[in-house]
């Protein structure tokens, strides 16, 4: 008897550990036995199942409170990142008004530069003209004398 269940506990683990294509020839073995062999292989199968099965619900048990922190904390981080969205948002959009304030004075700095590079030129092209007018104006200054002059001796 203690043989046989020695021989069983032999079989379920080579059950248990062998690919499924072996297992045909294995069990063969429990009906090639002794009398109410294939019943005391079964008692220690259920045995073995319930065993399994205990050690199965310890795992869950096990892993269950930790998958139930997992949620809740996943929860929390989904309302705390529905937050943090909205906090960016409101901040994009300070920036972007921020932004428009900024390029308009941009572009009005721009405008004012062109114009003063615009006086600067015209400025430095008068400074240029400046002794041609300057040399005009004696010229215009010395035929008015000379026109004076002219009248007095044709008077």
């Amino acid at each position: 008897m203690a043989e046989s269940l020695a021989e069983h506990e032999r079989i379920l683990q080579e059950i248990e550990s062998t690919d499924t294509a072996c297992v045909g020839p294995t069990l063969r073995s429990v009906y090639d036995d002794q009398p109410n062999a294939h019943q005391r292989f079964m008692e220690k199968l259920d045995a073995c199942i319930r065993n399994h099965d205990r050690e199965i619900e310890k795992m869950c048990n096990f892993h269950h409170q930790g998958f139930v922190d997992a949620i809740t904390e996943l929860l929390k981080v989904r309302a705390d990142a529905g937050k943090l969205k909205v906090q960016v948002t409101d901040t994009n959009r300070r920036l972007q008004d921020a932004g428009k304030e900024v390029i308009a004075q941009t572009e009005e700095i721009i405008r004012c530069r062109i114009q003063q590079r615009n006086i600067t030129t015209v400025v430095e092209k008068l400074q240029l003209c400046l002794p041609v007018l300057e040399m005009y104006s004696k010229l215009k200054e010395q035929m008015n004398v000379k026109r004076q002059q002219v009248r007095c001796f044709s008077d």
